[in-house]
């Protein structure tokens, strides 16, 4: 036990820097080289960007291990680089002939088929997402600079931004989910791609649990939860497999022959949890 906890020790940080580069840049070639982002959520980069952003604001008051903040870094530059690829290979609107693919087909691609307020994350322009990113990184920096010189307050907000942060990163795994369930298929979803996000979840629980280094519970518990989540992934791929959605027209839907929520080409939630972010 604790050779292999030893053993761990060294192989899981170096897995959990290189996994989102790995698993991401697969994602990444593919959609540049087919020049289509169809089938691909947009939810990913969203959820990943955020939660990593959060995750190095929260580093500061929790000096967690470094490992972690490498990676966040590390995800933010290939979800950066996804991001641009997919918005410039998104495809046309339904109403033009092209895929519905989520989240371009227009306001009402929401999870749960409601509409966004303002669209959000659904903007067929490319420059509110960049915005986006930047007011939010803006924002944190102002409260990191503010709150700074007040111990106590500052504690308790490092705190709330990290465990904030990494419960947006655990509903990571939520879109797939939700996207195969409707579509009764997990087209697009590499086994590849999944059975890393498993090797990797089992890999950090351990590694969570064992390290000597300072692995803040925030971590874990939202670990844990992303984990039951890519379990679950896994059961839908053995209930579906990867056979092509059957495409059934949803009510007051007006083009009755595209599946408004998913598209179905290259799946989305095509990277680890890893972050996905490990």
């Amino acid at each position: 036990m604790g050779y292999l906890a030893t053993l761990t020790g060294y192989a899981a940080p170096v897995f959990l820097i290189t996994s989102p580069i790995l698993t991401y840049a697969d994602q990444a070639v593919s959609m540049h080289r087919s020049r289509s982002s169809a089938g691909f959520s947009l939810d990913i980069p969203l959820i990943m960007l955020v939660a990593s952003i959060f995750r190095i604001f929260y580093y500061p008051g929790a000096k967690f291990d470094t490992a972690l903040l490498i990676q966040s870094f590390c995800n933010i530059g290939i979800q950066v680089i996804l991001l641009k690829i997919a918005l410039d290979h998104r495809p046309p609107p339904s109403s033009k002939g092209g895929d519905a693919a989520l989240p371009f087909a227009g306001a009402q691609d929401g999870l749960w088929g409601m509409q966004r307020p303002y669209n959000f994350w659904q903007w067929r322009s490319p420059k509110p997402y960049w915005q986006f990113l930047l007011y939010l990184f803006i924002i944190l920096t102002i409260f990191e600079l503010a709150l700074a010189p007040f111990n106590s307050i500052y504690l308790a907000y490092s705190a709330l931004i990290g465990y904030v942060g990494l419960s947006i990163e655990a509903t990571l795994p939520i879109p797939q989910l939700l996207v195969n369930a409707r579509s009764g298929s997990c087209k697009g979803l590499r086994f590849s791609v999944l059975a890393s996000w498993l090797f990797g979840d089992a890999m950090k629980m351990f590694w969570f649990f064992t390290s000597t280094s300072e692995i803040p519970w925030a971590f874990k518990l939202c670990g844990m939860f992303q984990a039951g989540c890519d379990v679950c992934l896994g059961v839908q791929y053995m209930i579906y497999g990867d056979q092509s959605a059957s495409i059934k027209p949803q009510q007051n839907w007006p083009y009755s022959g595209v599946k408004p929520h998913v598209s179905l080409p290259p799946s989305g939630r095509q990277t680890p949890l890893g972050e996905k972010g490990f």
